[in-house]
C-alpha cells in the first residue's frame, strides 16, 4: 500500500492509497501544493489534472477518505458532514474516485481554514 503524507501549515497527517486509477495517476503527480478550499467537513484543491471518473465513483463517501472531483480537478480529503449530507450519509458535491483514506485523527482538519497552503508528498 502506497503511503501519502498530508501537510497543511502545521498539520500533517498521513494516508494510504489504494490500488484504484485514480491513485496511480494521483502517485504519479507527487509532490502537489495547492489552496485550501473548504466546504462543511471537507478541504479540497485543484491539483490541475484531468482524471476520469471511474465505474466506482460515489457521492456518498467515508469519514476519512481521499477523493478526486473531476468537475474541479481536484484532490478531496472528506471528514465530517458536508452541505449535501443528508442524514447520517457524507456526500460529496457530485460523484468522485475514491482513492485512498486517512490515517490519523481526522479532527485536526478542523483547524483549517480556506486559503491555507497544502502540500502533498510521497511517503518513502
Amino acid at each position: 500500500m502506497k503511503k501519502i503524507f498530508i501537510s497543511v501549515e502545521d498539520i500533517n497527517i498521513e494516508a494510504e492509497l489504494n490500488d484504484s486509477k485514480t491513485a496511480e495517476k494521483i502517485w504519479d503527480l507527487l509532490p502537489v501544493e495547492g489552496r485550501v478550499n473548504t466546504w462543511g467537513n471537507e478541504i479540497y484543491f485543484s491539483i490541475g489534472e484531468e482524471i476520469k471518473l471511474e465505474d466506482t465513483a460515489n457521492e456518498v463517501v467515508s469519514m476519512g477518505d481521499l477523493a478526486y472531483w473531476p468537475p474541479g480537478e481536484a484532490f478531496c480529503i472528506f471528514f465530517g458532514k458536508t452541505p449535501a449530507s443528508q442524514g447520517d450519509d457524507i456526500r460529496a458535491a457530485s460523484p468522485v474516485n475514491i482513492f485512498g483514506k486517512v490515517i490519523g485523527d481526522l479532527q485536526v482538519f478542523k483547524q483549517v481554514a480556506s486559503g491555507m497552503k497544502i502540500s502533498i508528498r510521497k511517503q518513502n
